[in-house]
């Protein structure tokens, strides 16, 4: 069930599941398990996010907001090795899935943990997610609001456009953010978000 990805305990029993990530030129062996996102395959949203934005322009801390079992912090990671990949996620399995797949890829540059683990003094230099859209309007907006000012560079979201993609754009530019459109593929959209303080 849907809400177990929004818990730190999932109340399904752990059921691990080896599954394939190629995407976007990389190439792992993953495991994914029940009551974390997208358990035994890459999800069609994500694929999107990483096969239609740019790498990150720069070093500097990067984020992965909702991370699941680690698809978009492995990338990053992997294009980025100096950088810093903060993983957050509230789900506890998650968390210890992309632990141990950065661990299987030998990336020890992703720093996988709950929000509150996150320094308050960090600033992100991009944010990339696939942001928990059931978890409900009034909890993504509150989510988004919390993270995306602690971004001095750009975030892409992916949003299915069936599940409001487009007033959550519309809702974003009245916050005061500058958005446009990167990509609209197999019904998602792939928005990039800045701040309007940039530049």
């Amino acid at each position: 069930m849907a809400d177990q990805y929004f818990a730190e305990q999932p109340t399904a029993p752990s059921a691990p599941e080896p599954a394939r990530l190629d995407v976007a030129g990389l190439s792992l062996t993953v495991t994914t398990d029940a009551g974390v996102f997208s358990r035994g395959r890459l999800d069609k949203g994500t694929r999107v996010l990483l096969e239609h934005v740019p790498e990150p322009e720069r070093g500097g801390d990067l984020l992965d907001l909702g991370c699941g079992w680690g698809p978009i912090a492995l990338w990053l990671a992997t294009v980025r090795r100096r950088s810093t990949v903060w993983a957050v996620d509230v789900n506890e399995r998650a968390l210890s899935l992309v632990r141990q797949n950065a661990d299987a890829a030998g990336l020890s540059n992703v720093r996988a943990c709950r929000p509150d683990e996150v320094p308050d003094d960090v600033v992100f230099a991009g944010m990339w997610s696939n942001p928990p859209i059931r978890s409900g309007k009034a909890a993504l907006h509150s989510l988004l609001s919390e993270w995306l000012p602690r971004v001095d560079g750009p975030s892409y979201l992916v949003v299915a456009k069936n599940l409001g993609s487009d007033s959550l754009a519309r809702w974003l530019g009245e916050e005061g953010y500058t958005v446009s459109r990167v990509s609209s593929n197999a019904g998602f959209r792939v928005l990039e978000v800045r701040s309007s303080r940039e530049g």
